[in-house]
């Protein structure tokens, strides 16, 4: 049996981290076909996500002579199999708060893939994120294609459970992934039972040899970085209020945020109302070698976050041996606590304050041995050669099934 994935929009700066997991299942003898619903509105910056896209078969971009050929041939080829779709992909529209434009979209996508995924000998597809691709994904099979599994982040997917979308694409699924025990207890709690056993935890990782941890950062280091899309959920509009307050002990604090957004003109703004324009940076959506070399260059990783899954960026500081300053907020504490960093209240400026002061009036010993803790933190869960081995162990039971 071959193997897909299939995203909404691919590949996207935020989303390496699905890249490097594709990467280690091929380096692990399982050749990805990679399909996406449409190409990222804005610009790549990283040389190997540009490749990627050049790998990447899109659904709906470049694509409107198929997408009304396509579901002409369905019709005429596929009769049976469209009319025992309709009832499913019914339910899922009356179901949800989405447009009936949207519902129709998402079953012509539906049906190029199939054909797509016939024509390239793909019999399983793995989605990440359980939104539309995964409804797209779900009445591809519906229609005949292949069988299919998705990963679950959070939180925002959490809410589709309300609607019962996320449970219709649960039980047509092969298998359902969880990014953390956070994760998979959400998804436990809020689904039927008779779903728990499909919903297996794999962590998100990192490849390891990209992140030298031999490099430590200079004791009078003052540097800190934030990493992120620019957005009311990742906190950064707490960063100038801090930065201000802290100004006056430690006049050779510095914050580097890399990342765009939405909220970047409302950042901007409260870095000149506050005047720190001095002590915060924006330099704007990075390729991943200039994020490790930002890092690099940091003392410790700042991610003031209202609403997570798992960051992997915060992976990426622990593996090269930077403390995180971050939030008790979903998986996080899976990962994060006062062994290789310091872990705050969401949404308090306060909190945040003392922990960056700690952080800056920490000492090299206690910096040393959070480096060592954080790296071993993850050596043991989040090396994604040995979680690529388990969603292999998973694939491959699909298709012996």
């Amino acid at each position: 049996m071959k193997f897909g994935y299939l995203m909404n929009s691919y590949p996207m700066t935020s989303t390496t981290f699905i890249r490097t997991e594709i990467e280690s299942l091929e380096s692990l003898g399982l050749p990805i076909r990679r399909y996406a619903v449409r190409l990222w509105d804005q610009p790549l910056v990283d040389p190997r996500d540009i490749d990627e896209r050049g790998k990447t078969q899109y659904l709906l971009s470049g694509n409107t002579k198929r997408l009304i050929l396509y579901p002409l041939l369905e019709l005429l080829t596929n009769f049976r199999g469209v009319l025992r779709t309709l009832g499913p992909w019914l339910r899922q529209f009356q179901l949800s708060d989405s447009t009936a434009i949207k519902h129709v979209a998402y079953l012509l996508e539906a049906m190029v893939l199939r054909r797509f995924t016939k024509r390239d000998g793909v019999g399983h597809l793995h989605v990440h994120f359980s939104t539309n691709s995964a409804a797209v994904a779900m009445l591809a099979k519906l229609l005949g294609g292949p069988s299919y599994s998705f990963t679950v982040h959070g939180p925002d997917e959490f809410l589709d459970l309300t609607s019962g979308s996320l449970q219709t694409k649960m039980q047509n699924a092969d298998f359902v992934v969880a990014i953390s025990n956070y994760c998979r207890a959400q998804l436990v709690s809020l689904s039927n039972s008779s779903f728990w056993g499909k919903i297996h935890v794999v962590r998100c990782g990192v490849k390891l040899g990209d992140f030298d941890f031999e490099q430590e950062p200079a004791v009078s280091n003052q540097t800190l970085v934030c990493i992120g899309r620019l957005c009311v959920q990742k906190g950064q509009l707490l960063l100038p209020p801090v930065a201000a307050a802290l100004r006056d002990e430690f006049p050779n604090l510095r914050i580097v945020l890399i990342g765009d957004g939405p909220t970047r003109q409302l950042l901007e703004r409260s870095i000149a109302e506050y005047g720190v324009e001095n002590m915060i940076e924006l330099r704007g959506w990075q390729s991943g070698s200039a994020v490790r070399k930002a890092l690099h260059e940091a003392r410790a990783l700042l991610l003031p976050t209202f609403a997570e899954g798992l960051p992997v960026v915060i992976m990426e500081a622990l593996a090269l041996g930077r403390p995180v300053i971050s939030t008790y907020i979903a998986g996080i504490p899976e990962l994060l606590d006062s062994g290789c960093g310091w872990i705050v209240p969401s949404g308090s400026e306060l909190h945040l304050r003392e922990a960056i002061r700690d952080c800056l009036l920490a000492s090299p010993d206690q910096l040393a041995a959070m480096r060592a803790d954080g790296r071993k933190r993850i050596e043991a869960q989040h090396d994604v050669r040995r979680n690529a081995g388990r969603l292999k162990e998973l694939f491959l039971q699909v298709g012996t099934a």
